[in-house]
Parts: structure tokens; sequence; C-alpha cells
């Protein structure tokens, strides 16, 4: 799947889609097909498909403004992504997640430094596609999926949000520059990917960045995108974190986990707890400038 970027096998996508997507999935449905009136005054699937104006006047607008291209697909997705998210925590099958999230906004006033270190774009994030919820382990990124031919979400949009529903924040070492692009390598990991850094943050060799990388959106794209303002851990070296990441694995034992995942990619996708990073990063920042925060110790 990275490999060909874009490309979401929907057999796939099916077979991991649980019952809380189901529910809401066959909820919608039966929406769509009454044509009843919403009394509560809640939005229905249309309007938000007409309000998120998929012409994609929007994503011209994003990048008449300045932004990557790439970048650019990728925060309109995100953009949908919280918009349609809004009307699905109005349903009985999302009050889990609603409580998650709503308690880290009290704990940890996500928006960025000097207030707290937990960024939107970090936090966004964690809360569409990471925080699961439901006997079924869902996130509101799979239930997107599972409801987006539903309500005729254009095929490339599907891909895209299937991208950043895969994706995870990850531990990566600075390798250089190479014009405005910055190359990093995943931590455990002997390859190299070019990044647009959108925040504008160079760094230096060696340094190690705790982000979310994103593929390319399309075939069109030959770089990978920083979606967060980069973490930049200080005082910590790989042997520490990759240590840290094989304690916790050994924490886990023989637990099964949702999704099929490695216990690594579990960890640092959903963590031990749902707040698992949050906290971290909470407790571990240590500074800031524009482009970038700076984070210390490791999460044990």
């Amino acid at each position: 799947i990275i490999e060909e970027p874009g490309i979401v096998p929907k057999e796939q996508e099916l077979t991991v889609m649980g019952t809380t997507a189901d529910k809401i999935a066959e909820k919608i449905a039966s929406q769509l097909k009454s044509n009843v009136v919403d009394l509560s005054g809640h939005r229905t699937v249309r309007q938000i498909l007409e309000e998120a104006r998929l012409d994609t006047d929007g994503l011209k607008n994003l990048i008449s403004k300045g932004h990557d291209p790439c970048h650019g697909l990728y925060i309109f997705a995100q953009n949908f992504a919280s918009v349609l998210g809004e009307q699905l925590s109005e349903m009985k099958e999302t009050r889990q997640f609603v409580k998650i999230v709503s308690n880290a906004e009290d704990e940890y006033q996500p928006g960025g430094p000097p207030l707290s270190p937990l960024t939107i774009s970090y936090f966004t994030m964690w809360a569409l596609f990471d925080v699961l919820f439901g006997q079924s382990h869902e996130t509101i990124g799979t239930c997107i999926l599972r409801i987006g031919q539903l309500i005729e979400m254009p095929p490339w949009l599907l891909d895209v949000i299937g991208l950043m529903q895969r994706s995870t924040m990850g531990v990566h070492v600075h390798c250089g520059c190479e014009g405005h692009l910055v190359r990093l390598r995943a931590l455990g990991s002997q390859e190299t990917r070019l990044c647009h850094v959108p925040s504008g943050y160079a760094g230096h060799p060696g340094e190690l960045w705790f982000i979310r990388q994103l593929p390319p959106a399309n075939a069109l794209f030959d770089y990978h995108i920083v979606f967060n303002t980069p973490y930049i851990l200080v005082d910590v070296t790989e042997r520490m974190f990759s240590d840290y990441v094989a304690r916790e694995i050994e924490r886990m034992g023989s637990r099964t986990l949702p999704g099929k995942l490695e216990a690594s990619a579990y960890i640092m996708k959903h963590g031990p707890t749902a707040n698992h990073w949050n906290e971290y990063i909470f407790r571990a920042y240590t500074g800031h400038q524009h482009e970038a925060v700076f984070l210390t110790g490791i999460p044990d």
C-alpha cells in the first residue's frame, strides 16, 4: 500500500471495519434513503459534502495561498474529516470517542506553545485517526472509510484519508537536507525518505524527530510530508528510544492487538493507553521556537 500511494484496496478496507462502523453506516444509509428532515437541526451528510465543496475549489484556494500541493491535499482531507467527524460524534455509537477526546482537551489544552506543547496539527490527527473506541476498536477515520461510498465521496479523497488512517507518529533520524527537503530515516530502518516540512524547520543531521510522516498523496509526488510541527528530541539517542519501545513490547506480552498491527506499530500509533503520547509530549516539553517544539526524555 505504501509503495503505491493513493491506492486503497477496497476489499482490505472492508475487512478492518468492525461492528461500530457498520452500525454507523446502517444509520446513515437509512437517513439517506428516508429523505426525512432532521428536526434536531443537525446537518446531514449530504450537506456536509456540499459545504466541503468537493469540486476542489477549497483545495485550489489552499495552493493559491502558498501551501505545497501535496500538503494541501492532506490539509483538505483533514478539514473534511474533521467536519464529518463532528457529525459522527453526535451519534450514540461514538460516545466513548467523545469522552476520550473531550477529557484530553480539558487535560492538555491543545493549541501550541506556550499555552500547551500539544499542537493543533498533532492533536487533530491523533483524535481523528489514532483514538480507538467501541468494541470493534474503530477510529473516526475507519468510520469515514466505511461510509465513504454511501455518501458518494470522491475516490481520491477516500484514498487520501486511507493514507492518513494508516499513518502513525514515529521517531525519525535527520540525515541531511536536499534543497528545501529534509531526508529522514525511521528509527530501526535503513531507508531514508525526502520530506517536505511545512513548518519550515530544517534542523540538523543527527537530530531525532517525533513526527507524523505521510507518504506521497498520489503518483504525482515523490516526497513525503511531515504533517505536524516537528517535535525535536533533545539528549535522546536512537538506542535509548529503541530500548524503550522494546520494554513497552515486553510489557504488552501476548496481548491480541486490533487491526493486525505489529506491537511496535501499535505502540507508536495508539500507545499502551489512550493518552500515552499526549502525556509524553506534555511532560517532556522543554522549549520551542516558531518552527519546532523541543522534548526531552523517554516515556517511561
